[in-house]
């Protein structure tokens, strides 16, 4: 099965990829900002290994909503 490029995709399935796209920045966004303001002592575990898993997409903001904060 080939992949679909951009051009294969109806019009729905490419407003839920844009919409998908905008969550994810947005919800990273939202939890680097959480995470700079946050005292050390309210984060599990280091503040400093945090900031690279929220890049991982769509885990690390996910993870660290549930599982990072105090």
């Amino acid at each position: 099965m080939a992949k679909k490029t951009w051009a294969d995709m109806t019009p729905t399935q490419k407003k839920i990829v844009v919409a998908t796209g905008i969550a994810e920045v947005a919800l990273t966004t939202w939890c680097a900002k959480d995470l700079r303001q946050r005292p050390a002592a309210a984060v599990r575990g280091p503040k400093v290994l945090w900031g690279p898993l929220l890049s991982v997409q769509p885990f690390g903001p996910i993870a660290y909503l549930l599982v990072g904060r105090r």
